[in-house]
């Protein structure tokens, strides 16, 4: 069984998803990865689907034409001051568009709050068939494997699993050993890129940030061992190539950026031996 690729939407964030849709259709992406949950940034629109009925609309007519899925929506944070049964409406939406999953990542050092906080988030999602799969983004409050997976060991919920990065793997210093200790029916999605060699420490969030969002490499083009990774989720794990550059699209415009992160994706996977 080959993997199947999503085009995640910080890869295109000047596209809507309505363009999403058709452009990765066009590119030969298997789906796409959508931010219908607002997270209010300055460079980021809101494409809330629960309260824009002509957006829903049209994505779900893009969606039949061209045959494309949504495999997940983001991002369900989990923070100070944000109350997770804000996320059910989103959440009715995405089901009603077949969406799989949702992303979540927590960003508050505050143990007791968060633990139930998510255990909530995963209860809301229960109720549209939605999987949570958590995240730890290097500049996060829960930034490394461990703490998922303390997380989800705590909070015991069946729809929880574990979202792995592999910039994020690379730059919390996670092992292949701890990597191939996660059962692997938590691992139902993987973002994939690759990135430099230099790991900023976790006091210099501006630097962990700078790569995250704007200066990831296409998969093979940096130091990160991307195919082992691969290996050791399941066959149908989604590959979910998140790799937004700011520099390639105001070279090559967001198609062609796209379009060479899938092909180069394919190619490094192929040539390491990964279907």
């Amino acid at each position: 069984m080959a993997h199947k690729f999503s085009l995640a939407h910080l890869t295109v964030l000047g596209w809507n998803p309505v363009e999403m849709i058709y452009n990765a259709h066009a590119i030969g992406y298997d789906y796409v990865s959508v931010r219908t949950i607002s997270m209010g940034l300055s460079k980021e629109s809101d494409f809330d689907i629960s309260k824009n009925k002509k957006l829903f609309g049209d994505m779900r007519e893009a969606m039949n034409e061209t045959g494309m899925e949504i495999y997940d929506i983001e991002l369900a944070r989990v923070a100070d001051g944000v109350d997770v049964r804000d996320y059910e409406a989103p959440f009715e939406a995405a089901a009603r568009l077949g969406a799989k999953g949702t992303i979540s990542s927590i960003w508050t050092d505050n143990k007791p709050f968060y633990m139930e906080q998510f255990a909530l988030l995963c209860d809301l999602a229960a109720r549209y068939n939605l999987t949570v799969n958590l995240e730890f983004p290097t500049w996060a409050n829960v930034w490394d494997l461990k703490g998922v997976m303390e997380v989800l060991e705590t909070v015991k919920k069946p729809n929880a699993a574990v979202m792995v990065d592999t910039l994020h793997v690379y730059r919390s210093r996670v092992s292949h050993e701890e990597l191939a200790a996660v059962p692997k029916e938590l691992l139902n999605l993987m973002h994939i890129c690759d990135g430099p060699a230099e790991i900023p420490p976790r006091t210099d969030k501006d630097s962990l940030i700078f790569t995250g969002r704007d200066a990831r490499y296409y998969v093979g083009e940096g130091v990160i061992d991307i195919a082992e990774m691969v290996r050791l989720a399941r066959a149908d794990t989604v590959l979910s190539i998140e790799l937004p550059h700011v520099e390639r699209v105001a070279k090559y415009g967001f198609f062609e950026h796209a379009r060479r992160c899938l092909v180069t994706a394919k190619e490094y996977l192929a040539q390491n031996g990964v279907r």
